[in-house]
Order: C-alpha cells, then sequence, then structure tokens
C-alpha cells in the first residue's frame, strides 16, 4: 500500500506557505466602510465643534455686558467706561478686542449713557469664519440677543 499523499492546503483551509493575514479584497471593503463612516461622521462633527465654539463669543460679550453694568453702577454712564473713557478707578472695557480663544472680535459701542451694544464677528482666518448659521451675534443693553446668519437667535445664543 502506498502512503497517502500530502495534501496542498494545511491549517484552516490555506495553501501550505502562505503567509496568515489579510486579503487585498478584506483590505479593500475595510477601507470603504472605514471611508463611508468618516464622509457621513465629518460634517456633523464639523457642526458639533462651529456650535460649540460659538460660545466662544457669547462668554466674552457677557463678560464685556458685566464690566459695563458694573462700570454703570459706578458712574451712572455706559459712555464713561469704554477703557479709553473710564474715569480712574474704575475698570472699562475695550471698545474693541478679540474673544478668548481668537475665534471672534469683539466690538463694544456705547452712543449714549445709558446704552451700549456689544457685537461678535469671525475673526478672519478663525474656524469660525465658515460658519454661515452665526455670521455676528449682538447683545443690547437691554438684553436683546440677536444674531445674523442663516440660524436663529436662538440657535446662536445656545438656547435651543
Amino acid at each position: 500500500m502506498q502512503p497517502a499523499a500530502a495534501s496542498p492546503r494545511s491549517g484552516r483551509g490555506r495553501l501550505a506557505g502562505a503567509s496568515p493575514g489579510f486579503s487585498l479584497i478584506e483590505l479593500m471593503v475595510t477601507v470603504a466602510i472605514v471611508g463611508i463612516l468618516a464622509a457621513i461622521a465629518y460634517p456633523s462633527y464639523r457642526a458639533y465643534v462651529e456650535k460649540s465654539d460659538r460660545t466662544d463669543a457669547t462668554d466674552a460679550m457677557y463678560n464685556a455686558a458685566q464690566i459695563l453694568q458694573r462700570c454703570y453702577s459706578q458712574t451712572y454712564s455706559y459712555a464713561n467706561c469704554l477703557t479709553t473713557t473710564a474715569p480712574a478707578g474704575v475698570t472699562g472695557v475695550s471698545a474693541s478686542s478679540t474673544s478668548p480663544q481668537g475665534f471672534y472680535d469683539i466690538t463694544v459701542a456705547a452712543p449714549s449713557a445709558d446704552v451700549y451694544t456689544i457685537t461678535a464677528k469671525p475673526a478672519a482666518n478663525s474656524p469660525q469664519a465658515t460658519d454661515s448659521q452665526c455670521t455676528s451675534f449682538t447683545l443690547q443693553s437691554n438684553g436683546a440677543q440677536s444674531s445674523t446668519g442663516t440660524g436663529s437667535s436662538q440657535t446662536c445664543w445656545g438656547s435651543s
């Protein structure tokens, strides 16, 4: 009787001498799936980052409003609350500044003793410059909040 011939396959259905690993087709399917997931996830991620970065503007505006209110309680005039017009010993607010993270340019105007307007617009070359939903924010001395862009004021100010 002759001995049985050696099988060209060994182990779990692999050819003898073949190295274990992934085939090119398996690798390409995996790359395609990852690509599809990335194409779906990235726009959602970008929208989330834009939304969260809007707080840079609103926080800076609320901070400026707080300084203006504190100054008004000492001088009885918002017009005296800009750093260029604030009396000695009174902390004023700069008429033009940048938000803490640098995403927005903040402008403060106090045209009369009892009115101020704080405006925030995306800084040039900041990631927020591409935010079409909220192209600017405005905070009035009476507490009115508004915004420009395709989004509502509630969306831009974080109320929804």
